[in-house]
C-alpha cells in the first residue's frame, strides 16, 4: 500500500463505515466507531503498510486530535455544566491511586521478570494518569532503555485498544449491576447539536456546508492559536499547553450563540475521531509484541486492567456513577482525546467536559506521580 492509499483509507473509510450503517441493513447497529479501531488494526497488522507509515499515521493522529476537540466542544453550553460536575474529580483521584497501587503490586510480584521494573512502574503511572506525553516524559527523566520504553509503548497501544473496545461495549452493561446509573444524554447542560438522526449527505446539504467550513475554519485558527502559545513554554509541556489551550478557547468560542448553533459542528467532530481511530489502531503492532515483547506485554495487562478493576470497586464504594467512571477512566488511561470516542458510544454526552477536564489534571499531575513512585521504589530493586 502507498503512502498515498494509505491516507485515503484512514480519511475515508469513516464515511464508508457510515454509509454501510445508513444503507446495508446488517450494518445498521454497528458502531462506525468500533469499526474503524477494528479497521486500524487490520490493516496496521496485515503487513501492507509502507515504511513512511508511522510517521503518516502519527501526524494523522495528531491532527485529527486538535481538530475533534474544538468540534465537538463548540456546541457545549459551559454555563449550564457547572452543575453537571459531581464527583468528577473525586473519581480522578481514585484513578490516579489505582494506577499507582496496581503499578507498585505488580512491580512486587513480577518485577523479577523485567528489567528495570521500578522505572516501567513509574512510566505506566503516568501513563494512566495522563497520557502517552507523559510516558514520554518520565521515560527521559528516568533514563529508560529505549528498547523497554518501546516495548511498553507498543504494549500499552494494542491493550489499550482494547480497553477502549471493552469499555465501549460491555463494561457498562457489566459495571452497571455495581455501580450506579444516571442519565448523561439528555437533560440540561449536554453538548447541543448531537442528535443521532443524521445521514452522511447531511455533511454536504447546502444549508449545512458553508456554516460547517466556517466550524473548521474556526478550529483551525484555535489549533494555529494554540500551537503558538505552546511555544511559550518549555518542550516537556507543549502538547499539555496546547491540549489544555485547545479546550479553553473552544469553550470560550461556545459561548457565543452563533458558534453554539453551527449545524452538524459535534458530528463533523465525530468523523474526525473516527479518523482518529483508524489511525491510533493502525499503529498497533500485534507481530512485534508477540516476538519481542511479551514480557512488558504482560506487566502493561496487570496493570490497565488491575488499576481499572480496583477503580470499579472505589467508584462503588463512593457511589460514583457507571458513566462518570468509564469517562474518567478513559481519560486516565488513554488521555482527554479519547474522551470523545467514548461518550459518544456510552450515550453519555454530557461528560466530554469533565472528562476532558480531569484528562487535563492528568497531563498535569501525571509526571509528578510517576516519578515520584519509581524513586520510592528504586531502592526495593527490580
Amino acid at each position: 500500500m502507498s503512502s498515498v492509499l494509505l491516507i485515503m483509507f484512514v480519511l475515508l473509510f469513516p464515511a464508508l463505515a457510515l454509509w454501510a450503517k445508513e444503507k446495508v441493513p446488517l450494518c445498521a447497529k454497528w458502531s462506525p466507531l468500533i469499526v474503524s479501531y477494528l479497521a486500524g488494526l487490520a490493516i496496521g497488522n496485515m503487513g501492507i503498510l509502507p515504511g513512511s507509515a508511522p510517521v503518516l499515521l502519527d501526524a494523522v493522529s495528531t491532527g485529527a486530535v486538535a481538530f475533534s476537540i474544538p468540534l465537538l466542544l463548540f456546541s457545549v453550553d459551559i454555563r449550564r455544566w457547572k452543575a453537571l460536575s459531581g464527583k468528577s474529580i473525586l473519581a480522578f483521584g481514585l484513578a490516579a491511586f489505582s494506577a499507582a497501587l496496581v503499578s507498585s503490586a505488580v512491580h512486587f510480584l513480577y518485577g523479577a521478570k523485567a528489567p528495570e521494573s521500578w522505572k516501567v512502574a513509574g512510566m505506566l503511572v503516568g501513563l494512566y494518569t495522563g497520557g502517552t506525553p507523559n510516558l514520554a516524559a518520565i521515560k527521559t527523566a528516568l533514563d529508560v532503555d529505549r528498547n523497554i520504553y518501546l516495548a511498553v509503548h507498543t504494549s500499552d497501544m494494542v491493550v489499550s485498544a482494547l480497553y477502549l473496545l471493552a469499555v465501549m461495549t460491555v463494561a457498562k452493561p457489566v459495571l452497571s449491576r455495581l455501580l450506579p446509573v444516571a442519565n448523561w444524554n439528555t437533560d440540561a447542560g449536554a453538548v447541543d447539536g448531537m442528535g443521532e438522526g443524521f445521514r452522511l449527505a447531511d455533511y454536504f446539504a447546502k444549508s449545512v456546508r458553508r456554516k460547517l467550513l466556517g466550524a473548521l475554519g474556526l478550529a483551525a485558527a484555535i489549533v494555529g492559536v494554540s500551537l503558538g502559545l505552546s511555544m511559550l513554554f518549555p518542550a516537556d509541556f507543549q502538547t499539555m499547553v496546547v491540549i489544555l489551550a485547545i479546550t479553553s478557547l473552544a469553550l470560550a468560542a461556545s459561548l457565543l450563540p452563533s458558534v453554539r448553533s453551527i449545524p452538524m459542528s459535534f458530528h463533523a467532530g465525530e468523523y474526525i475521531l473516527y479518523v482518529f481511530c483508524i489511525a491510533v489502531g493502525a499503529m498497533g503492532d500485534f507481530s512485534l509484541l508477540l516476538s519481542g515483547a511479551p514480557t512488558y506485554f504482560i506487566y502493561v495487562v496487570m496493570v490497565l486492567f488491575g488499576s481499572f478493576i480496583l477503580h470499579a470497586l472505589l467508584c462503588a464504594l463512593f457511589r460514583i456513577d457507571v458513566d462518570t467512571m468509564l469517562i474518567v477512566s478513559t481519560s486516565a488511561i488513554c488521555s482527554p482525546p479519547f474522551v470523545g470516542v467514548v461518550a459518544v458510544s456510552l450515550k453519555a454526552r454530557k461528560l466530554i467536559v469533565p472528562g476532558i477536564t480531569t484528562g487535563i489534571i492528568g497531563y498535569a499531575v501525571g509526571n509528578y506521580l510517576g516519578i515520584a513512585l519509581a524513586q520510592l521504589l528504586r531502592p526495593l530493586g527490580g
